[in-house]
């Protein structure tokens, strides 16, 4: 198995549990709070669920694509 796929396996797991996380404490007290008051979650929640989203992207982009180096 190639660097690049095991790198992307780590982001995607990564990602997954980043979201998991933040979709989990947006629905903590403070969060709804947070929520009904000014239209949105705290900042933690939201990079949670941007990072993850992100690293996701990045990890799955890296496996189905992955890098293909050119061979000598």
């Amino acid at each position: 198995m190639s660097p690049q796929r095991i790198v992307g396996i780590v982001l995607l797991v990564l990602g997954v549990v980043l979201l998991v996380i933040g979709l989990n404490s947006s629905n903590s007290v403070a969060d709804q709070i947070s929520n009904t008051f000014t239209g949105r979650f705290t900042e933690r929640t939201t990079w949670y669920i941007i990072g993850g989203i992100v690293s996701g992207i990045a990890g799955l982009t890296m496996l189905t694509l992955g890098f293909r180096g050119k061979k000598t």
